[in-house]
């Protein structure tokens, strides 16, 4: 039987790669994103798109309703959106404190305000039981992530989880986060990477390679089964080892 998949971030990367997996199993499919033209030419068969800024508690308000009215129920809800602020105006000022309080800010916005307020339009929303919510996390929020604002926002979907997996999983809904490491083919780190940092990022892992969206978007497909219907409260680390260290 079909399920309703609703997936933000879905036009690029780890979102639009899971958005194709359950797509082949013939689920209907909703991408969100901001981008409304990266949504239409995202190519996954049948499905819905919406755009709208996730950050902006009108415009999730929006979303819910068009949830409800083409969706009904949602099955799956994946939270793909995110990002270090590489695609957001800059601020104008040079002071030091102004460019921390503007990268804590944007992280925090992008990274947790938008899964946390996609989630809790849509909680009524889910199906009773084996409704699913998962988020994609990061390796940064055990690592860091340079200057810490983009750990930290990553960081703060962990506890939203584990009460989020307590006040569902009585109704049947499970909450989970998957940790990526260092993934290719995605938009995160912006323009090319300099080979040297590829290496540096690689040799972290225990496995000797880097990540694809297909990885992670494979361990979203199976959290989001029958088969993982007692797994809920977890951080899945999808990274080669690489949370590990060496």
């Amino acid at each position: 039987m079909a399920r309703n998949i609703v997936i933000s971030g879905g036009g690029t990367g780890i979102g639009l790669a899971a958005a194709r997996r359950f797509a082949a199993d013939g689920d209907r499919v909703l991408l969100l994103g901001r981008r409304r033209e990266v949504l239409e030419k995202a190519g996954v068969d049948g499905a819905l798109t919406y755009a709208a800024d996730l950050a902006e508690p009108d415009e999730v308000r929006q979303v819910a309703l068009f949830v409800e009215e083409t969706l009904g129920t949602v099955d799956v809800l994946v939270h793909g959106a995110g990002g270090t602020g590489q695609l957001e105006p800059q601020p104008d000022s040079d002071d030091p404190l102004d460019r921390v309080a503007y990268e804590w800010s944007v992280n925090f916005r992008l990274n947790t305000l938008t899964a946390a307020l996609l989630t809790e339009a849509l909680t009524d929303r889910l199906a009773r039981p084996g409704g699913r919510v998962l988020f994609v996390g990061s390796i940064a929020a055990y690592r860091g992530s340079g200057s810490g604002a983009y750990g930290g926002a990553k960081a703060a979907l962990h506890p939203y989880a584990h009460d989020l997996a307590r006040r569902l999983g009585p109704e049947g809904v499970t909450v989970n986060v998957v940790a990526p490491g260092y993934v290719e083919d995605t938009e995160f780190f912006g323009g090319a990477m300099d080979e040297e940092r590829r290496e540096r990022l690689v040799a972290q892992t225990l496995n000797g390679r880097a990540a694809t969206p297909g990885d992670v978007a494979a361990t979203l497909h199976w959290l989001a089964s029958p088969g993982a219907g007692h797994v809920t409260s977890q951080i899945v680390q999808v990274n080669g080892g690489a949370e590990r260290g060496h």
